[in-house]
């Protein structure tokens, strides 16, 4: 009898035992561990957010197949950290809501380790405010607007920003083409039409250059013809049109209507403008316009090309910018988590700040501002194709 019960005691103190050193180890995980949950036992979780579908589908669509194939190509050479990369996406529409909404169902449901993400410069800006509650590591294609970066220390991205395309713009205007009156039209419901068009006109003023007229319009407005006509009689060298591809096809258009024969400028939204499904067979329309991209496809650079071919090959389409953007954020993304050694939050952010990146769009570094140091190409259109026509240096 003594001895059954000395076995039921030892049996107690043994479960109990059992049971201290799981709840020891449940908290390490939870609290003192290098690792989120999101980094299961053979995969590392990394969210998307895009807009797939939508007005600037595009965008998403180049963003999302590139970093695709990025992910693609690490998995193929052994994962990271020894793991296999799981990438999921949302479509968030080119919706702030959408994009929020989708942002929490990745942090929550699918517990991701880092965000590539969003696209356009409204949405990231919405998802970023959520992100630095997290301390999530965030980063962006192709956001551009300043505001994005400045909502947390977690945010980062891979474009250079609005104040930049605009400003250097100017200076591309001054002192390569030598002009000296400008005029602009852009959307004023549009953050990122509003943004360039600042740091133009401040630019222009540095530079001597005369803007001569200023024009805005809205959100679905496809009649320009009214700006245009106040836009000619001031005499204009050059008009700054610093909007998406779709605005920009029907301005350029309507100004030749208008006999508006200028040489048009723009920021990286430009690109695209000589997609078939954009601007049709009429691919001359756009010639002797100049903007502010991430890169050239006829740069020579041997990683680029290989990028080019190997996108061409995936998705039997050519390359936009925002595609070797989109590759970019997520090698850059992904040698950082390797860099840390960990999928700890802050380890995967300490990494960013401190990176030295060769990409497809320029080797980067971060400012303090979390935004990127790199090279900036002046793409021109001739005879219906882009070429690169100038580099300039983002912080110049």
């Amino acid at each position: 009898m003594k001895k059954n019960k000395s076995k039921r005691k030892l049996a107690s103190v043994l479960l109990v035992m059992l049971s201290i050193i799981i709840l020891m180890t449940s908290c390490s995980n939870a609290n003192g561990g290098k690792d989120k949950p999101g980094a299961g036992e053979d995969t590392i979780k990394i969210g998307g957010l895009a807009p797939l579908t939508g007005n600037v589908s595009v965008y998403g669509i180049a963003v999302n197949n590139a970093v695709k194939l990025a992910i693609d190509e690490v998995n193929a050479a052994g994962g990271l950290l020894g793991k296999k990369v799981d990438y999921i996406v949302y479509d968030e529409k080119g919706d702030s809501v959408e994009a929020t909404n989708a942002y929490n169902r990745l942090v929550n449901d699918d517990k991701i380790v880092a965000l590539i993400g969003d696209v356009t410069s409204g949405p990231t800006i919405a998802v970023a405010q959520r992100a630095a509650r997290d301390n999530m590591p965030m980063i962006t294609a192709s956001g551009t607007a300043a505001d994005i970066t400045k909502q947390g220390p977690n945010v980062f991205r891979a474009c250079f920003i609005d104040e930049v395309q605009g400003d250097l713009m100017a200076a591309f205007m001054g002192k390569n083409l030598k002009l000296k009156k400008a005029a602009v039209l852009y959307n004023v419901s549009d953050n990122y039409s509003q943004g360039l068009t600042d740091a133009f006109v401040a630019r222009c003023k540095v530079e001597g250059i005369e803007v001569v007229a200023e024009e805005n319009y809205s959100d679905g407005d496809k009649d320009f013809k009214t700006q245009l006509t106040r836009i000619a009689a001031a005499n204009p060298e050059v008009l700054y049109v610093p909007n998406y591809y779709n605005d920009n096809i029907m301005i350029v258009r309507q100004a030749k209507q208008v006999g508006l024969d200028v040489a048009f400028m723009g920021g990286d939204g430009w690109d695209g403008v000589l997609s078939e499904n954009v601007i049709g067979s009429d691919k001359n329309d756009a010639d002797g316009s100049y903007f502010t991209n991430h890169y050239a496809p006829d740069d020579p650079n041997e990683a680029l090309q290989s990028f080019l071919s190997a996108y061409r090959e995936a998705y039997n389409m050519e390359a936009v910018s925002f595609a070797a953007l989109g590759y970019d954020a997520a090698r850059m993304m992904m040698q950082a988590i390797e860099e840390a050694g960990s999928t700890d939050s802050q380890a995967i952010v300490d990494a960013m700040k401190n990176i030295k990146f060769e990409g497809i769009t320029g080797n980067i570094t971060f400012d303090e501002n979390n935004n990127p140091i790199k090279t900036v190409s002046i793409i021109s259109i001739v005879d219906g194709e882009y070429t690169l026509f100038a580099k300039m240096q983002s912080d110049d």
